[in-house]
Order: structure tokens, then sequence, then C-alpha cells
């Protein structure tokens, strides 16, 4: 197995889409615990669980981010996938921005339990950057085919872990 693999995974099971998963999710949560404090649905426990999800989602970020940067340096620069994917890295460094402020500034709203108007809009606007580059990171794999080894007739004993044959790994540089 190659170094390599630890960072980007295996062909056909990259590691960064799965993480972009759990990133997304622990943001999205964030976003709706903010949502309910606002109304007034959830006071308190509202505010503490954006705060302590915003936390979590940037330490998720970490990784997801550094997988997606190993990913992102194997493309061929300026082509057409290449430009969709610094448009996707934008759009969630944007996002990370915009989350890690609303953290920073809403830690106070964290003690208080009750989410102050800037570091909710801070997350609404880190969800839409983080919407959007979930968008385009959904045209990196399912319009230009990313990572993706298409092989339906592959048996199913090896479609969940294919190990690459020598020759075609070779061609491909994985």
């Amino acid at each position: 197995m190659k170094p390599i693999y630890l960072l980007r995974g295996l062909p056909g099971h990259p590691l960064h889409p799965p993480l972009t998963d759990a990133t997304i999710g622990i943001y999205t949560l964030a976003t709706i615990a903010a949502f309910v404090d606002v109304l007034g649905i959830a006071d308190r426990n509202g505010a503490i669980a954006w705060w302590l999800a915003l936390v979590a989602g940037l330490v998720t970020t970490v990784l997801t981010a550094l997988t997606g940067l190993v990913d992102w340096l194997s493309l061929e620069w300026g082509s057409e996938i290449w430009k969709t994917a610094t448009s996707h890295m934008i759009a969630m460094v944007s996002a990370t921005v915009f989350f890690l402020l609303a953290a920073l500034l809403g830690h106070k709203s964290y003690l208080h339990g009750d989410v102050d108007a800037l570091p909710f809009v801070l997350t609404l606007v880190g969800f839409g950057l983080l919407t959007l580059g979930g968008w385009l990171g959904g045209a990196i794999v399912y319009v230009h085919g990313m990572r993706v080894l298409s092989l339906p007739e592959e048996p199913a004993t090896r479609a969940t872990a294919p190990v690459p044959h020598k020759e075609k790994e070779a061609a491909e540089g994985a």
C-alpha cells in the first residue's frame, strides 16, 4: 500500500468526501441550533449546542481541508476541473472563516446561553457559503468524475475495497 493512501484514501474510496459529510453535518447542526435559539424554541441549550457544534466543525475542518488540498494538488493547473475545485476550495475556506468568526465572537453567547445577532448572521453566511461549496464539490465528483472508478461490472466483493491492477495504477499515476 502506498503512503499517499493515508491522505487520499484507496482508489474508488477517497477520504475527502466522507469527511465533508461529517463536517457539513456538524455545521448544519450548529446552524439549526442557532436558529432554534434565536426563535426561542430551545433557550440556552440551543446556544450551547450551536457553539459546541461550531467548535467541533472547526476541528473536523482541519482533516477535511487537508485531504481536499491533497486532491486539489493532483489536478492539472488551469483545467476545467481545477477551476471548479478552486471555486469549491474558496467557498469552503470562506465558510470556515465565517464559522470561526461566529465561534470567536459568539463565545459570550455560549456562556450566557443566548445567540447574539452578529454571531447568528455570521453562522448563516457561513452556512450559505458551505452550501455553495458543497454544490461545487458535488460537481467535481458527479460532473467531472474525479476519483470515480466507474466499474459497473466489478464484483460486489471487490467493489467495497477495489485494489487497482498494477498496470492500471501505473497508467493512472495513483
